[in-house]
C-alpha cells in the first residue's frame, strides 16, 4: 500500500514551488498549502478566486459549501477560511483528498470534509443542501448538461453556482447569470434562480 505524505502548509514555501496555492482571505489569509501532483488540476488563479469571494461578499459564517471537483482543494479551503461552516470537497484523485483532509486538520478546519469519489455518483446520493456549489470540471470534460441540473437540485434557496470552464456556459432551467467574466482562456460565471436575482 503506498502511503501518502500529509499536505502541510508552509508560508515560507518559495513562489517558484510548484502544487502549491495560497490562501487570499478569512482566516488562514497567506496561508500556503501543498498538494499532490496529479494529471489535470489546475487550481484557480488568485485573480478568479479573489474576484469570486468579492461576488460572494466575502464572509461564508454559517453557510455550506459544496465542491465536486476538488482538486488541489483551494476553494473548499478558501470558503472555510472565510467561515463556512461545512466546506465538502469531492475529488476521483484519492492522493488529492486524503492531502485536503490532512491540511484540514493541520488548520484546524473542521468544516472540511473530504471524499473521494466521482462527482455525479456522490450529488445523485447526496441528500443535503447547500449555500454555495462550487463546479471546476477538468476542461477536457463536457459534464454540463447533467452537472448543472443536479446542482441546483442541492442548492438551498438565495444559494450561488459558481461554474469554471473553457468556454462561455448557459445556466440551468431557471436559473440567471448573476456574475459572469473572463480570464485568459477561463470563463467563469455565478449563477443563481431568477426569484433571487429579481428580489
Amino acid at each position: 500500500m503506498r502511503l501518502v505524505r500529509p499536505c502541510r502548509y508552509d508560508d515560507t514555501l518559495p513562489k517558484s514551488a510548484a502544487n502549491h496555492v495560497r490562501i487570499i482571505g478569512g482566516a488562514w489569509r497567506r496561508r500556503v498549502i501543498r498538494f499532490p501532483h496529479a494529471e489535470g488540476v489546475r487550481p484557480t488563479p488568485d485573480r478568479v478566486r479573489e474576484t469570486l469571494f468579492n461576488w460572494l461578499r466575502q464572509d461564508l459564517s454559517g453557510k455550506r459549501c459544496l465542491d465536486l471537483y476538488a482538486g488541489s482543494g483551494a476553494l473548499t479551503l478558501e470558503a472555510a477560511s472565510r467561515g463556512a461552516v461545512l466546506a465538502v470537497a469531492v475529488d476521483r484523485n484519492r492522493a488529492l483528498t486524503d492531502a485536503l483532509r490532512a491540511t484540514g486538520k493541520a488548520l484546524g478546519a473542521s468544516a472540511v470534509e473530504a471524499s473521494v469519489g466521482d462527482a455525479r455518483a456522490f450529488i445523485a446520493k447526496e441528500r443535503r443542501d447547500f449555500d454555495v456549489i462550487f463546479l471546476d470540471p477538468p476542461f477536457g470534460e463536457d459534464p454540463w448538461p447533467w452537472l448543472l441540473p443536479a446542482s441546483a437540485e442541492r442548492l438551498l434557496p438565495g444559494g450561488f453556482i459558481y461554474a469554471e470552464a473553457a468556454h462561455a456556459l448557459l445556466p440551468p432551467p431557471g436559473f440567471v447569470p448573476w456574475r459572469r467574466d473572463k480570464a485568459g482562456q477561463v470563463h467563469y460565471h455565478l449563477f443563481v434562480r431568477a426569484e433571487a436575482a429579481a428580489d
